[in-house]
């Protein structure tokens, strides 16, 4: 593997990265990051949402980028009141900003 690369040669798959089930759960009792930076009421519980902007591949990103998303900011099937992610990626970008953009400021409160 050369230093330039950070992809293992063809046919070597690379470790996937542990779940942490207990960062999930903290995410879970945490508020929604969008409603917290946008001034808005949350009106549905939170849900951890594992980050897709900018990501290439299939592979859902790991536990420790998840962030917190309510589910009218996450999915939008119940809070139809705000716009949700996976319904429009495209637009809830162009309004909040990446979604992965929000990841370090979780992390910021994460307790150690």
């Amino acid at each position: 593997m050369t230093s330039l690369s950070k992809k293992p040669p063809l046919g070597i798959k690379q470790k996937r990265q542990k779940k942490n089930p207990k960062y999930l759960a903290w995410l879970h009792d945490q508020s929604c990051v969008v409603c917290q930076r946008f001034g808005e009421n949350q009106n549905s519980p939170t849900q951890a949402h594992h980050c897709i902007h900018d990501r290439f591949g299939t592979n859902k990103a790991v536990d420790d980028d998840a962030i917190p998303l309510c589910e009218g900011h996450h999915q939008g099937l119940w809070d139809t009141t705000k716009l949700a992610l996976h319904k429009d990626k495209t637009k809830w970008r162009e309004e909040y900003g990446p979604d992965h953009d929000y990841i370090e400021v979780v992390r910021s409160r994460y307790p150690k």
